[in-house]
């Protein structure tokens, strides 16, 4: 999850064609992106159980999550995960561009969706990606 992600409203619409909309900060390209089955469940049953809230990730106060907030539930998750070391939610993106690149997507595709306007930024995910040279030569 990307931190812009928390005023992230409920869209019917979307919700029921099975896409949700990703407004990026900081310059990013913005996308629409597919909703799997039990996303899309779990919104829903988020929908029914605060009808009132326009927010996916609402706050006690009615509002979006803060940012802050978001980031210190990451935090707090690895630690409680047993991590050696800090997470902040920025690896979760990290994770995911490192996933892709493992799975064998190619790296525009990468970058559309991760967001990124330049493609450097998505090239360090498959420079790593350990798969990237299997099948090059026929054995």
């Amino acid at each position: 999850m990307h931190l812009s992600s928390t005023g992230i409203l409920f869209d019917r619409n979307r919700l029921n064609g099975g896409t949700i909309y990703v407004k990026r900060v900081k310059k990013g390209t913005p996308s629409v992106q597919p909703l799997y089955s039990d996303e899309i469940r779990s919104l829903r049953k988020l929908q029914r159980d605060y009808p009132s809230s326009p927010y996916v990730f609402q706050s006690s106060r009615r509002g979006p999550l803060a940012r802050d907030t978001v980031s210190g539930i990451v935090e707090r998750a690895g630690e409680l995960a047993g991590f050696s070391f800090p997470i902040h939610a920025h690896m979760l993106r990290h994770g995911t561009g490192y996933y892709l690149a493992n799975r064998g997507t190619d790296t525009r595709t990468i970058q559309s969706y991760l967001g990124h306007n330049n493609i450097q930024h998505t090239v360090r995910y498959t420079e790593l990606a350990s798969a990237r040279f299997q099948g090059l030569w026929n054995d």
